[in-house]
């Protein structure tokens, strides 16, 4: 059903609603919360936790002034708790609030309770009318994200309109395997992960939603698994001394894990059947110099390689460092760039150079896959996993008499015992350790009052022509979401740092352009502090940046927070990574301490996966790699393990189910063939 059938959504509404896939009314209930607010009883700063989020109700003692600095805007006030304490009270780029802001009217104020000095602080506080937040007490509030335009509580009021009308949803999982694995009803899941009656309504409702993800997922790799297993290999390759010719010419030596990969990947190549096979590896292990390697083998038997990159920055990078590395060892390779952003002359060029096969190694973006890209014989492709190379493009290669070897390259450190299952569809090789020359970075958790002698290291580093990246979980300012956001810190850090030290802006909300040009502007080291949300977790190398600093870091994961850190401790200088905890439990400081006993990435994302939870409520990671909407690899990585055995037993038949049953659980499974296929083909 069109989502214009809501009352109170019309085509502007609908429109912005497309940007987040929302089409039908279908998709809106299939857009489930990012996190929960919690709406708990006013208190008094006594009682309040500090740096954490409190309601307290006072009365405003101070008439609000507004002052710019820069380009800030700052309106500032004051209130009175019950118990006579003051607390000051600032919002940014919000001058309108001044007009509001009455001296001796009462309110509760929502915010974090932060100390300064002898008397306390509140950010960006959400104001209620007493009455007004007495409705919402005890409530479990869902909060969306977002785009500009649409506000939560439009979401809130088009869900619940979509659920009182929505038609039941037939069951499609067998009572059996519900009863086994303890999983709620599909509509029950459905209304209570929007609008839980209550926590343990919450996670019933996660949890079965959740499986659902991962059982799906697993049998839709399995299926993509089960076409190519048999496919025969058409690029038989055999001679490697192109290869040998460019590690003799390395200014370092393989480590043995490189070498055993090396040898795996030779002998899937030179095999009878075509090569499917994900190299697992630590930021800095070394995976590129294996996939250069393995071009050169390929290019050597006058076949094509193409090796496909998340930023055209990175593909850049690549097409300097690999160029430079084969003119070193005297090899006759032709390299090409592909992205996007070319014009059409420069990508009418490369086209004829792919076509013609003068294009020896072509590097690129996912403009590698476009129609127009046609290859003279492409027999290894390359990408991260960011870029899956999947099934679709696959077919698409081999309608053009193609069926290349696919390595697929992964950074993020999961146990094997999930990758398997993770990565179902591909073989695994691990580089399980690091090159002798890297410097280890070193680490430090500290809390927000830290902040200033971190300011003053990041200006030290930048005086010796170093650069900084800062990281900060929100791209914008929201009353419903707790913690530091690129755009206001971006502001405040201009402030904080002398006007000499260029500090710029990177989000995923910008336009490619955009990100393209502030990450070229950082690589090329005209910005030298880069304030930026997760993007950066790929994208570019910059060896160049020494100091990498998190804030609200008990906001992430370990393993995100390990991914973070590897965008620095690249360069001949030593690294350092800061994260600033806004939580001061013994339990998050302990966590957080994980990161500075070690910078093993396997190692921390077992303790990552020994550690957490049942759920956050007030925010559910997202794993974006794998576009699971709710499901967490680590958190939930004992009902991934279930998902996958009712998989297998679903897939040799051995699971109780009618005939009915199996029909639905067959149609789903098309459905999602045909999602999955859709996002890891770009």
């Amino acid at each position: 059903m069109d989502i214009r059938k809501l009352k109170g959504i019309g085509d502007k509404t609908a429109q912005l609603l497309h940007k987040l896939e929302i089409d039908t009314v279908e998709d809106l209930l299939l857009f489930y919360p990012r996190r929960y607010d919690l709406y708990t009883p006013a208190v008094t700063v006594s009682e309040a936790e500090e740096d954490m989020i409190a309601a307290i109700e006072g009365v405003l003692s101070d008439y609000a002034v507004v002052r710019r600095i820069r380009q800030l805007t700052i309106t500032a006030s004051a209130f009175r708790d019950m118990d006579g304490k003051r607390v000051q009270i600032s919002w940014y780029n919000m001058p309108y609030l001044k007009q509001q802001l009455q001296k001796g009217d009462r309110y509760i104020f929502r915010g974090k309770l932060s100390k300064k000095g002898n008397g306390y602080l509140m950010e960006q506080p959400a104001l209620y009318r007493v009455e007004a937040y007495a409705e919402k007490l005890h409530q479990m509030q869902p909060v969306y994200a977002l785009t500009k335009g649409l506000s939560n509580n439009l979401m809130i009021k088009a869900v619940k309109q979509a659920l009182s009308m929505h038609v039941l949803e037939p069951e499609y999982l067998p009572a059996s395997l519900r009863s086994a694995y303890g999983l709620a009803e599909y509509n029950f899941a459905v209304e209570n992960i929007h609008f839980p009656s209550d926590q343990e309504a919450w996670r019933l409702a996660r949890r079965r939603l959740v499986f659902d993800e991962f059982f799906f997922f697993i049998s839709v790799l399995r299926s993509f698994k089960n076409q190519t297993a048999e496919q025969k290999n058409a690029y038989v390759i055999t001679d490697h001394t192109a290869a040998k010719q460019l590690q003799a010419h390395l200014p370092y030596t393989l480590t043995p894990a490189q070498q055993h990969v090396w040898e795996e990947i030779r002998r899937d190549m030179a095999g009878t059947k075509t090569m499917n096979r994900l190299i697992q590896g630590d930021v800095g292990c070394g995976k590129t110099i294996i996939a250069v390697l393995a071009l050169c083998s390929v290019a050597q038997q006058g076949y094509q390689g193409a090796f496909m990159v998340p930023t055209e920055v990175l593909a850049r990078q690549h097409l300097g460092s690999i160029t430079e590395l084969l003119k070193q060892a005297g090899l006759p390779y032709h390299v090409v760039l592909l992205t996007g952003s070319m014009t059409a002359k420069e990508k009418r060029d490369a086209y004829e150079k792919i076509a013609s096969g003068m294009a020896d190694i072509v590097i690129g973006t996912h403009a590698l896959i476009q129609e127009k890209a046609v290859y003279r014989n492409l027999a290894l492709v390359i990408t991260d996993e960011q870029h899956r190379f999947g099934v679709r493009q696959r077919e698409n290669l081999m309608k053009k008499g193609m069926e290349p070897h696919v390595l697929v390259m992964s950074a993020t450190p999961i146990p094997r015992t999930l990758a398997i299952i993770l990565y179902g569809d591909l073989d695994i090789s691990i580089i399980d350790t690091m090159p002798a020359n890297r410097i280890p970075i070193k680490n430090c958790v500290v809390t927000a009052d830290y902040r200033p002698r971190a300011y003053a290291f990041i200006e030290k580093e930048v005086r010796k022509g170093r650069q900084a990246y800062v990281i900060c979980p929100l791209v914008e300012a929201s009353e419903m979401m707790d913690g530091e956001d690129v755009v206001t810190y971006t502001q405040k850090l201009q402030h904080a740092l002398p006007q000499d030290i260029s500090v710029g802006m990177l989000h995923g909300k910008m336009r490619p352009a955009d990100k393209n040009r502030i990450m070229e502007e950082f690589a090329a080291g005209r910005i030298q502090v880069l304030v930026s949300t997760t993007v950066v977790e790929v994208g570019v190398d910059v060896p160049n940046a020494t100091v990498m600093m998190v804030e609200n870091a008990e906001r992430f994961g370990l393993a995100a927070l390990h991914q973070l850190r590897g965008r620095v401790g690249r360069g001949k200088e030593q690294s350092y990574c800061i994260f600033i905890s806004t939580n001061r439990k013994k339990e998050t400081m302990e966590r957080l301490e994980i990161l500075s006993q070690s910078n093993d990435g396997f190692h921390i994302a077992s303790e990552d996966l020994r550690l957490r939870g049942p759920g956050d409520l007030l925010g559910i990671r997202q794993s974006g790699d794998m576009e699971f909407h709710l499901a967490d690899i680590y958190q939930d990585a004992e009902l991934m393990k279930a998902a996958s055995e009712a998989a297998s037993r679903y897939e040799k038949g051995e699971l109780e189910c009618t005939e009915l049953e199996r029909f639905r659980i067959s149609q789903k499974l098309a459905e999602r063939i045909e999602k999955y296929s859709a996002q890891m083909n770009l």
